[in-house]
Order: structure tokens, then sequence, then C-alpha cells
């Protein structure tokens, strides 16, 4: 990866932008960093084709477990996600999504369980060269232009002209990138995180709720966009509260609450485990609930 400075760049496609400001690097000690950079001396990890011999998982985790004193906020968590697949945590608010997120790529401790990637423990300190993790409700860079915060990510991950200018006509940036981040709409800073995140080479994508802020035609335009780059070999593991949402991206489904795996399968799965052959997700997490 290339080290952080690319001022220089962002000076530039600011000047082109309208005159922004230069965006300074990222602060070295900000905490929430790993949610975004790569360390400067890392590696990203590449993706191993899965073929018809081997149908190892891209990612395994194994019996995660986070405690706060007696309370167990994720309890001997396990699923498993494959090369193109999206697969979603879905659960009500409080039900354990995002600590199981942040504990997947290393944000929080655990204690207890693993994470394995093709079949290989991956230790949290090396997670951030696989993993891109895009949290719930941030606005990175709040003063600068959305066009200069764009320019920065697609700098540090050398992204070309040709893919920066797709990233945000796929995810229906162009609109903004003249406004500051603190000026966005909800839904627009989501669009943004979104671009963000596909601007990103890492082969696994776990977003915290991807859908809030969206109605339903956008929810629509997002969930395509999901399955196009699926159909690429990305995999995705968003966390979800709205089922219907739910229903409409993903191949599979981990159902949480109170931070235990209920159940956990394909739609059909989840329908014959429970015997509602023409059951919603809704019906179904309610059953196993």
């Amino acid at each position: 990866m290339p080290p952080l400075n690319v001022c220089r760049r962002l000076r530039r496609a600011g000047d082109e932008a309208g005159g922004v400001e230069e965006l300074e690097p990222p602060d070295r000690r900000e905490p929430c960093r790993s949610h975004f950079f790569p360390l400067e001396d890392s590696v990203l990890i590449a993706p191993t084709a899965v073929t018809s011999e081997s149908q190892v998982p891209v990612l395994r985790v194994t019996g995660l477990t986070k405690r706060y004193g007696d309370e167990h906020a994720i309890d001997c968590v396990t699923f498993t996600a494959s090369s193109g697949e999206v697969v979603g945590i879905i659960g009500p608010n409080g039900a354990g999504k995002t600590t199981l997120l942040e504990t997947v790529v290393g944000l929080l401790s655990v204690d207890a369980g693993e994470v394995s990637w093709h079949g290989e423990p991956l230790p949290a300190s090396q997670r951030r060269n696989a993993l891109f993790y895009l949290p719930d409700g941030v606005r990175p860079y709040r003063d600068a232009a959305t066009s200069q915060v764009v320019s920065f990510f697609a700098g540090v991950y050398r992204r070309s002209k040709a893919e920066t200018a797709d990233t945000i006509n796929s995810v229906g940036l162009r609109p903004v990138l003249h406004k500051r981040v603190h000026a966005l709409s909800k839904g627009y800073n989501r669009r943004l995180l979104l671009a963000l995140a596909l601007l990103a080479p890492h082969p696994v994508l776990l977003m915290d709720e991807p859908f809030d802020g969206f109605d339903l035609r956008q929810t629509h335009e997002i969930v395509d966009l999901f399955r196009t780059e699926a159909a690429r070999g990305r995999t995705f593991i968003l966390a979800i509260h709205q089922l219907a949402d739910a229903e409409r991206v993903c191949d599979r489904l981990i159902l949480l609450a109170a931070g235990r795996v209920r159940g956990s399968g394909t739609l059909d799965e989840l329908r014959a485990q429970t015997r509602l052959p023409a059951g919603s997700l809704e019906d179904i997490f309610l059953a196993l609930t």
C-alpha cells in the first residue's frame, strides 16, 4: 500500500473541484483510523480463487464471544462467508450486530473464538489487510469537500481516474461532489461511505446498516450495486435490521438475538428449519427467537 501522504494529488483535485483547501493526511493517532486506513507498511491479503475442488470459505468465524462484566454482547457466534457471497447479520437494535462486526475486524478484543482466512488463522493485527469495515454514522473529514475525500481514498488505493469516476457514478454521488461532508444529507453521506468502501481493494467488505438513510427506490439501486460487485467476486457481510432489505440482497442470513445465533442459512433453508414453506424473513425470525 502507498503511504498516506497524497496531499499534492488532493490539492490538484481540489483545484479542479472548485478550489477547496488541501486535506491533510490522517492523524496517525486518530482512534477510528482502523475503520478505513491500512498501515503504511501493510500488504493487502489478496483473495484466493475458490475452485470446485476447494470450497474453503474465504472467512470463517468460530465461537466469537465478547463479554462486558457478566453480560454477553455476543456469545459463541460462528458463521462463514464465501467468495462472491452476500451474508446478512440480521437482528434488532441491541442484538449484537455492531459488536460482532467490530470483533471480526479486530477493533474489539474477544474473550474467546477465532477468525480464519482461507482456512488459516487471521490475527487481529492483520485483518485490516483483508477486511474493510464501514461503520454506521461516521462522517469522514467533515470540513472537506466530498470530491476531496473521494480523491484522497482513490489516491491511497491507487485507483485510476476511470475507476474513481465509475465508483462515483455507481453510488450516485456526483450531484454533491462540491459540498462539504458536514453538509451532506444522511442519504448522501451514506453514498459517500459506500464509495469509499468500493474504492478499497479489500476482497471482503463489512458494512453496518448500509441501507440506513435510503428510500425504497434508492435501496433497490444499492442492492443492484452489491449484487454486481458480488458477481465480480467480492464478499459482503452486512449488518441489517430491516428484514425486507435483507431478503432482497442476502444469499445467506445469520439471525442474531441477544448476542446469540438463533438460525442461519438461505431463506429456503430457514423456511425448512421452521416449517414455514411460504414464511417471510419476519415470520422466520419471530419463530426462531
